[in-house]
């Protein structure tokens, strides 16, 4: 009898257990707040009011953070007029109880370690709430929902919860917007180059575009031999190579310049495209480096290549035909441990739709996969670079810069997209129109050769944010490696 008394006990103990919290460090960081505005600094970069446990603290906090952020004295004078008069905390009035938090306020120094505490602990009541809805859905769970899909949902809620600290997502208010909006035109005029977003290495498309944003969708495309894996790699090499890290208020650490390179590669292996990367580094022929065809020298500036790249934040998945639902998870993961400010996926007709039902038809299926690349790219605020290849149809067509019409397989690539641009290289289909030597079609074609060599287009053919046009970029074939054009005023003084 008396076993099954302590049983009950203990299951009662354990069915009535109290969410984590400390009222005394809340009552702490508010008494000091209260006594001396300069506290609420320690704690604004990280603590919000739904951090609190008791809703009355919540409110103190909320209302003491919009008067010390307009510039006004939040005391228990002050702020009692924006609390419920009637409300009573024990015997106490509101006005009382402001009072004696003032009254036994802690000094400001501990201000900032009552509010870590307050955080984490309400870090622990939101896992503990999507523990609760993970039993709750693994035990009620109707038939057509995976546990795939339960763990994917779990992830990201996890995931939500670890970058920010809160998982209900809703509305914004419009002030919380501006505000960061004025961040990032600040952030812009500190970072090298004024760009707002990071910068592709590459001036003159970092020009047109401002970098690359967070939470866009860029789709480069372009036909095969036009170069567009050479240029994601380019890019994601700048971007990795530029990392430098700022650490933040929280203990975090953020890109002040550069970036953390999340690589899909679905066409080729992590070897292949690290051939790339060292062969237009070190300027020596991929091809010459897979054949082994190097000298001493080579061999040399190929080891400290990669003695450099190993230090670099780029981080290679060559996984073929992944999911978008992987591909998310995975991204998610990157992210949380070791930071992610670039995804690169090449390229999107490789991938697959998550559902049986968008893979029974083409079109569906990527419509389904670009939907989920904006949203991620939402989700993470990161800019996600997505090669696309292009129809035939170019082909057909004696000017065969393309056009997005020439988007293959689904109108939800151009739709969903931010930025769309196109890579077109001239010198490629000149090459195959060469006529016979000797002949005045071959002075011509080696005169358009020659003025066309070594040069390639970006064609900004859609971008919300900017205005379309042409960038002209030099583009070195043998070392895969496109880079900007000198400009008129930037050459060496020419004499007639």
């Amino acid at each position: 009898m008396a076993d099954a008394v302590r049983k009950l006990e203990t299951a009662e103990s354990t069915l009535y257990r109290e969410a984590p919290n400390n009222i005394e460090a809340e009552q702490a960081l508010l008494g000091a707040i209260l006594v001396n505005n300069d506290a609420f600094y320690r704690v604004s970069d990280f603590l919000k009011p739904q951090h609190f446990y008791e809703p009355l603290h919540r409110k103190i906090f909320e209302v003491s953070s919009e008067l010390v952020r307009m510039g006004k004295m939040a005391n228990p004078v002050t702020i009692k007029t924006f609390l419920p008069a009637n409300d009573k905390v024990g015997e106490m009035t509101v006005a009382q109880y402001l009072a004696r938090l003032a009254a036994e306020a802690v000094t400001v120094i501990n201000a900032s370690d009552y509010g870590r505490a307050i955080y984490d602990l309400a870090i622990r009541r939101a896992l503990i709430a999507v523990g609760e809805d993970m039993v709750n859905v693994a035990y009620d769970a109707p038939v057509d929902m995976a546990p795939q899909n339960q763990i994917e949902d779990a992830e990201r809620r996890l995931f939500e919860l670890a970058e920010t600290g809160r998982y209900d997502g809703g509305f914004e208010s419009f002030g919380d917007a501006t505000k960061t909006a004025i961040d990032m035109a600040n952030a812009a005029f500190m970072r090298d180059g004024h760009l707002s977003g990071i910068a592709t290495g590459l001036r003159d498309l970092d020009h047109r575009m401002g970098g690359l944003q967070p939470s866009d969708l860029i789709i480069l495309a372009g036909r095969p031999g036009m170069g567009k894996t050479s240029l994601a790699t380019n890019i994601a090499f700048n971007i990795a190579n530029a990392y430098e890290p700022a650490q933040q208020a929280d203990g975090s650490f953020t890109a002040a310049n550069g970036g953390v390179v999340g690589f899909f590669s679905l066409e080729m292996s992590a070897e292949q495209l690290a051939t790339r990367i060292i062969s237009e580094q070190t300027e020596i022929p991929s091809s010459k480096i897979r054949r082994g065809d190097i000298t001493e020298t080579d061999f040399e500036k190929l080891v400290g290549c990669a003695q450099m790249m190993q230090k670099i934040p780029l981080f290679i998945d060559p996984t073929g035909g992944i999911s978008i639902a992987q591909l998310a998870a995975r991204a998610r993961r990157l992210k949380r441990q070791r930071g992610l400010d670039v995804i690169v996926i090449d390229y999107v007709q490789l991938m697959q739709g998550s559902s049986a039902k968008s893979q029974q038809n083409r079109v569906q299926e990527i419509t389904e996969i670009t939907t989920g690349l904006k949203a991620l790219a939402k989700e993470l605020s990161t800019p996600i670079i997505a090669l696309s290849q292009l129809s035939r149809q170019v082909e057909s067509r004696d000017d065969k810069r393309p056009q997005l019409s020439d988007l293959r397989e689904s109108g939800s690539i151009e739709q969903d997209a931010d930025v769309v641009l196109f890579v077109y290289r001239e010198e490629y289909y000149l090459k195959n129109k060469e006529p016979k030597p000797g002949t005045d079609e071959y002075i011509k074609w080696e005169a358009e050769m020659n003025e066309m060599r070594g040069k390639a287009e970006v064609i900004i053919a859609k971008q919300r944010h900017g205005p379309t046009g042409m960038v002209s970029l030099g583009f070195q074939g043998e070392f895969t490696r496109f880079s900007d054009l000198a400009e008129e005023s930037h050459l060496p003084e020419r004499f007639e």
